[in-house]
Parts: structure tokens; sequence; C-alpha cells
């Protein structure tokens, strides 16, 4: 079975590189939040970024689920942030690998940028914490799919 993609535009194979990963145990929020922050920018920037929000360097701007969440110093037009090491690092996985794939088809990863990053809630993962008196409560665990099209530009 193919992999589909939400991305549908018509581009020029020869020129975009695609990258998927499924079923991340990672937080689905975290990472949509993530993909908002890098959409549009260059493959070197992205990941510099992305190596700081590791670093604990920079935060993420929570514009959409930012209930309760504190403000950061350092942010550019948006106060509310975190800092999700564990969705940054698997999102710079899955980026890595996409440049290693427009490295394979022969493209120039110097001149590549973020056509189209997407995250999708996966299967959410049954689970329980067992209590006393024999009782048990319910611990979910979710995942997230990411998908990332890049493409080389003119």
């Amino acid at each position: 079975m193919a992999n589909k993609y939400a991305y549908n535009k018509e581009t020029n194979e020869a020129k975009t590189a695609r990258a998927m990963a499924k079923s991340l145990k990672i937080s689905p929020k975290h990472c949509v939040e993530i993909c908002n922050a890098i959409r549009g920018m260059e493959v070197t920037k992205a990941k510099n970024y992305l190596e700081d929000v590791i670093d604990m360097k920079k935060s993420v701007p929570f514009k959409r689920h930012n209930r309760q969440v504190g403000h950061r110093k350092g942010q550019e037009g948006w106060a509310a942030g975190r800092y999700p090491v564990k969705a940054a690092e698997q999102v710079l996985k899955v980026l890595e690998n996409a440049e290693a794939n427009a490295e394979y088809k022969g493209m120039d990863t110097e001149n590549l940028f973020i056509e189209h990053i997407s995250s999708h809630r996966g299967v959410v993962l049954p689970g329980v914490i067992p209590r006393a008196f024999g009782r048990m409560t319910p611990f979910n665990t979710p995942t997230t799919h990411i998908q990332i099209v890049l493409q080389e530009a003119n």
C-alpha cells in the first residue's frame, strides 16, 4: 500500500523530495506547533531552529494550543511558547530524512525549502495504570504522523 500525503499539489517530481513518519509517540499538539513554526523555512535554517529548541535556547510559539502556556522571553511576535524537545527531535529526524532523499535524487541540498509540512493524530495506544483496591486508570499514549515535502528553490 502506497503512503498517502496530504499534499496533492501538482509539482515537478524532479525538484521535490518527500519524507514521512507514522505512529510516533509524541504529542500531536506539540507537533502541530512545531510544523507551523518551520513551515516555509529553508532547510538549513529549520534544522538550526530545531537544534536550538532541543538545546532549549529558542522556544516554539504556541499559537493554537496556548491555554495555560507561559510566556517566553526572546520570542518574536508571540508571547506564549514552550520547548517541546521530544517532538522537535522527531521532526528533525524526518527533516534530515527528506534532505537525504533530496540528495539521493541529485538535488542541491543548500537550495531547499520546506514546501509542505503537516502532522496528524495517529492511533491512540491504550494503556492502564494500576491503582489501589484493584482498580485501573486509563493511561493512553497518543501517536502522530508527520509529512514533509521539500522543494528546490528556483
